[in-house]
């Protein structure tokens, strides 16, 4: 009997998907296909198999090592897998012990830009058949599975911002290896603050095409492209999905755009705030709301002119909000994201929310009859992982329908009210998450732990470079 047989690990969905999988690389004659999971932080890892090895990864998985889920962003191990003190309760990942992924067929695509390869996303699962409960694409599921048990179900739209250049120096010098490498050379696509000008839009059109093209190409939803404020910033935009799909789009999406990018000489960043010349912040906004399974009725949508939203809607936005400081290792895990909390910015500055102000976290869009009657939360940044952030919301609103929680009225003075002030920092949003309740209860507290720590390394690495703000401010002076 094979692993994934042995254990039940595939729905009969899954099953099905499988042989048309199967069916498809033969008549579509790929050389290879593409094997991925999302790491802790939504980056894709994983092997690639020639065509005639793709049965056997249907039956028994691909092994991997564990020692995979213990890196920071620099790709460093920084929890050891060599010594009993790693985290505790993983005592499966000591010496890099391996893991197995698990196809998810129904995932398969044809990379449009490498028509020879197939792509598959994958689960982890530790060699008992028990899911690695650090993997975050499981806790996503978990949550999804959680909200649909009280009946509803997570309908989300992703609106993300990102950087668009044009490569000039990849960096692959010998001198410019390391952990992290020296970051690409590039220059502007366009110079900014024109905002949605068509100018500027047909000056980007030839390697938006190419993107479009792609993009749709992968099934992904696309409704639109656009032209950001900043210079070489700009905007995608899809139509809404249900449970943890956005976020297979979100992770998919990204590799894309960075693939394609680099095939055709320019380069894609979802980093929120690069170093460059008079830069404009991005931002991962996270359009939500609730479909009832039953009924598949919108319950966030308002029953008369008066109200601002249903109370149901209420209550979720009030568990986002109260949550909203601990959530954000979840929808901002990099020390960079929060340089884009400022005020008079279009980015939040604190835990508030409006009706129709883009100067809010949470921003409400709803009427009386509007289907697409929604919050949207405008606190995350494109470099998120998707699973976590997504998961973040539906925990944090579960949260607000539990305890019923009051938002309090909408604010029509975004930077300039008594709503907490989001996290400042990285490190202060991890020390939010280290005693929050609600997200321990949800998660688990291994998880919470193993991602404080994984974090927490990140941070002392920061905090022991010396910045060229620090040369500048003090080497003459002292």
């Amino acid at each position: 009997m094979s692993f994934i047989e042995k254990y039940d690990l595939w729905s009969p969905e899954q099953q099905q998907a499988a042989k048309e999988v199967q069916n498809r690389i033969r008549a579509e004659d790929l050389s290879v296909v593409r094997f991925s999971f999302p790491d802790q932080h939504g980056i894709l890892r994983g092997k690639t198999l020639v065509a005639g090895g793709v049965e056997g990864a249907f039956k028994n998985g691909l092994t991997i090592a564990s020692s995979l889920l213990m890196k920071d962003t620099a790709h460093r191990t920084v929890i050891s897998v060599f010594t009993p003190q790693n985290v505790p309760g993983l005592k499966e990942m000591r010496g890099s012990a391996d893991m197995v992924m698990v196809p998810d067929p129904t995932t398969f695509r044809v990379l449009p830009w490498a028509p020879h390869s197939g792509w598959v996303l994958c689960d982890l699962y530790f060699r008992d058949g028990r899911p690695v409960p650090i993997a975050t694409r499981h806790l996503c599921h978990n949550a999804m599975k959680s909200l649909a048990d009280q009946g509803y179900d997570f309908m989300s739209g992703l609106e993300v911002e990102f950087h668009l250049t044009r490569m000039v120096d990849p960096r692959l010098a010998l001198s410019d290896a390391g952990q992290p490498g020296e970051p690409s050379t590039v220059e502007l696509t366009h110079r900014g603050y024109n905002y949605l000008t068509e100018l500027n839009y047909d000056t980007l059109d030839p390697i938006l095409e190419v993107l479009r093209k792609n993009v749709q190409g992968l099934g992904l939803d696309l409704a639109s492209l656009e032209v950001e404020f900043g210079p070489s910033q700009v905007e995608m935009v899809f139509n809404v999905g249900q449970g943890s799909q956005p976020a297979d789009d979100m992770v998919l999406f990204r590799a894309a755009a960075k693939q394609v990018c680099q095939r055709h000489g320019y380069h894609a960043s979802f980093m929120c705030r690069p170093r460059l010349p008079s830069v404009m912040s991005s931002g991962w906004h996270l359009h939500q709301s609730l479909c009832d399974r039953a009924t598949h009725r919108n319950v966030f949508e308002p029953s008369g002119p008066t109200e601002a939203m249903s109370e149901t809607g209420l209550h979720w936005m009030g568990g986002l909000l109260k949550n909203a400081a601990a959530a954000a290792v979840f929808s901002t895990p990099t020390i960079n994201g929060y340089k884009r909390y400022r005020p008079f910015s279009l980015a939040p500055d604190r835990a508030a929310w409006g009706i129709d102000n883009r100067g809010v976290m949470v921003r409400a869009l709803c009427a009386p009859g509007d289907r697409a009657s929604r919050v949207e939360n405008r606190v995350g940044e494109p470099a998120a992982n998707p699973y976590l952030y997504l998961a973040s919301q539906v925990v944090a609103g579960m949260d607000g329908l539990a305890q019923k929680i009051d938002p309090g009225p909408p604010t029509e003075t975004p930077y300039d009210n008594q709503s907490p002030l989001l996290p400042q920092t990285l490190a202060e949003a991890v020390d939010a998450l280290q005693t929050n309740e609600t997200f321990r209860a949800a998660f688990g507290g291994l998880f919470i732990d193993y991602i404080t720590q994984i974090k927490r390394s990140e941070i002392r690495r920061y905090e022991l470079e010396v910045s060229e703000w620090e040369q500048r401010e003090y080497f003459d002076l002292f």
